[in-house]
């Protein structure tokens, strides 16, 4: 690193570290990570818009809300929510992704990992910007949950077209009970990947304290070895936030990805679940979240947990 470099690199970094850790700052995150400097960070964990019905990077939570009011019977046209499919969907994330991810890239150690939640159906979107960041896609976990099922009945359909009774009773008959194709929900989809390496894996480790995972404990299955199938049940308390996750889950993927110290990142912290985990697993945190109301609610929580 050239001598202007390596002093821009220490400006940047000041002038992040001049304020205490552990916060969710309120603002863009593209404009946030600007101040952090480079290779510092030693996990992304972070669960970004999906995309979907409003959740995309015009969103916001009482837009959402009222959005949502709207469609209290999961249904809007007659089409069920979530499943109102547009082919752009996809493009428009992946798009929204890559300059992100891009940062992501410039602020990660070498070896540094990726933990990305995305939503099933456009989880392939979201790696392709993760990938194309320079990223090395390495796996895919299943965050695994009861849902409910969401299977949307065809006969009403069928009901309120202008057929004699006959007719509508010899088509819903055909139809033998079938609904719309969404089975129950168990899963969520989790981006792994990782930041390429300085070298060997061990090289890695000891150079910059990133590349490898902790084994010899698992929070969601005791005395199970940690697998790609995470089980851990929907959060009761939402904090006001429509995608809050489970604090059990991502203690266990910080206990996992990262070692005590440890800097995480969530670009999108939402009701500050990731800084409340990585304060309990004694690591430090930064997080952005575009809605001041929420910011303030998560470095509440996590001043709580501290």
């Amino acid at each position: 690193m050239s001598p202007e470099a390596s002093q821009a690199n220490g400006t940047a970094q000041g002038k992040l570290f001049s304020s205490p850790l552990n916060l969710v700052r309120p603002g863009d995150c593209l404009s946030g990570m600007e101040d952090m400097p480079d290779g510092v960070v030693d996990l992304v964990l972070t669960d970004p818009p999906y995309f979907l019905d409003g959740m995309d990077s015009g969103w916001s939570h009482d837009g959402l809300r009222k959005r949502r009011g709207r469609t209290a019977t999961g249904c809007v046209g007659g089409i069920p929510g979530g499943m109102r499919f547009d082919t752009q969907q996809g493009r428009r994330l992946q798009k929204f992704m890559e300059p992100i991810a891009k940062e992501w890239m410039r602020v990660a150690k070498p070896g540094a990992f990726v933990l990305c939640f995305s939503q099933n159906r456009l989880a392939h979107r979201m790696a392709c910007a993760i990938e194309d960041a320079g990223f090395e896609v390495r796996d895919l976990y299943a965050w695994r949950y009861e849902g409910q099922c969401k299977a949307f009945s065809q006969t009403h359909f069928i009901e309120r077209q202008n057929l004699p009774k006959r007719e509508k009773a010899r088509r819903i008959k055909a139809l033998e009970g079938r609904k719309s194709p969404q089975l129950k929900p168990q899963m969520e989809a989790i981006i792994m990947a990782q930041a390429p390496r300085e070298g060997t894996y061990v090289a890695n480790w000891l150079k910059h304290g990133v590349g490898l995972v902790d084994m010899a404990t698992n929070i969601l299955e005791s005395g199970r070895c940690p697998g790609t199938v995470m089980p851990a049940k929907k959060p009761k308390e939402r904090y006001g936030h429509l995608t809050v996750k489970p604090v059990d889950l991502l203690r266990h993927l910080i206990r996992i990805f990262t070692k005590r110290d440890a800097l995480v990142l969530d670009p999108f912290a939402g009701s500050g679940s990731t800084g409340v985990a990585a304060v309990i697993e004694h690591r430090r945190f930064v997080g952005f979240e575009l809605d001041p109301a929420m910011a303030s609610i998560a470095n509440e929580r996590m001043a709580e947990a501290a």
